[in-house]
């Protein structure tokens, strides 16, 4: 008997993030089983992930299982896993609307959808949310397209725009746009009182002013992970919030156990500041306002996909922390999100309390397809 076995996998990019896509038959049908497995493939736990094929970054440690449609409305199953790096644990409490934009042509180009020249439109149906995404997907001799004109930043070189709208998925967690019924809510913290808003639209997000917690929202990556005393309340405030949804029983299972989602923004209004990547300077009139999203207790470097999606829908909610930090936002369609490495647009529409649009542009492709080998237990 050979000592190890090999699991066909692809790793895709999606958005400005990359994951191990894994599909479902290949897996365990015994949860604990197929979670082993997936540690192993990643190399979990260890902060390098050297014995696997994780990239030892929060943005790169995520994995799609993908299998046959359950859902009547649905093309196809898509299951998405936080892997942590540092704890035997995978995080299946939300999703990641990056890695969201890679099924529609993992779909496609695995037979799972057709296709049709010159968009594939796929409907997905995320398993940890139960809700349908919606992805319009540029295809050509059968395949999804991989070159085009469209540049997301974050992301070097330009490809196929990938269209994803998340108008479905308000409520992911809670069944609610408005998870405690308000726009607002004061929560007390060891620094004291602090205003913040949480809207639940692909993945439930908590919102704080960037000046409440005295940041000005241009802040690197760099200068947030380094501060130790603001990682340090700003879990605090995302733990409390995740048990005020009822995500978590108390703060501590919050962190343990539920250390993707809810996500946590500080935003602020439109100001000039310095893309960390390529140092060039973006200037106010070139965004809408300012947004830091922490995601697995460290800041972002970009923006994230689900984040994106809720972010503009708490763009339209009046009331909330973002939509007081966008003067006339009733008369922006588009919404222009200045984060960490340049600008996110996203599309977004509330009616009558309804969530009717959340739409944003995403680029993908295949990076490598082959085995994954695995130790036999």
């Amino acid at each position: 008997m050979s000592e190890m076995q090999r699991i066909p996998c692809v790793i895709m990019r999606g958005g400005t993030s990359k994951a191990m896509f894994l599909k479902a038959n290949h897996l365990p049908q015994d949860a604990v089983l197929r979670d082993k497995m997936i540690l192993e493939i990643f190399g979990s736990p260890d902060v390098r992930q050297i014995d696997g094929l994780g990239g030892a970054d929060p943005l790169t440690s995520k994995l799609a299982i993908i299998g046959p449609a359950t859902h009547p409305e649905a093309d196809i199953d898509y299951t998405f896993g936080q892997v942590s790096i540092t704890a035997p644990y995978i995080d299946y409490s939300g999703n990641c609307g990056n890695i969201s934009s890679a099924v529609g042509p993992f779909a496609i180009d695995e037979g799972f959808v057709a296709a049709k020249a010159p968009a594939t439109t796929v409907r997905i149906h995320n398993t940890n949310t139960g809700r349908i995404l919606v992805a319009e997907v540029p295809t050509e001799n059968g395949r999804a397209k991989v070159n085009g004109d469209c540049k997301i930043d974050g992301v070097p070189g330009t490809g196929a725009k990938i269209m994803m709208d998340f108008s479905g998925t308000a409520g992911s967690a809670t069944d609610k746009l408005l998870p405690t019924g308000n726009p607002v809510d004061t929560i007390s913290t060891s620094n004291g009182p602090l205003d913040i808003s949480i809207v639940d639209v692909s993945n439930p997000c908590v919102f704080i002013r960037a000046k409440d917690i005295g940041m000005t929202g241009r802040e690197t990556p760099q200068e947030v992970n380094g501060n130790a005393a603001l990682l340090a309340l700003l879990e605090e405030v995302r733990a409390k919030a995740t048990v005020m949804i009822g995500m978590a029983p108390d703060v501590q299972t919050a962190t343990q156990k539920s250390p993707a989602f809810p996500m946590i923004a500080f935003v602020a209004p439109a100001a000039d500041y310095v893309d960390f990547t390529t140092g060039k300077t973006i200037a106010s009139n070139q965004v809408d306002f300012l947004s830091r999203m922490m995601f697995m207790q460290v800041l972002h470097k970009t923006y994230p996909g689900t984040g994106t999606a809720c972010t503009g829908a708490a763009a339209k909610i009046p009331g909330t922390i973002v939509h007081e930090a966008i003067p006339h936002i009733d008369d922006i369609k588009v919404i222009r999100i200045g984060h960490p490495a340049g600008i996110i647009d996203i599309e977004a529409a509330v009616d009558k309390g309804e969530l009717v649009r959340a739409a944003f542009s995403r680029t993908a492709r295949r990076i490598m397809e082959g085995y994954v080998f695995v130790k036999n237990a």
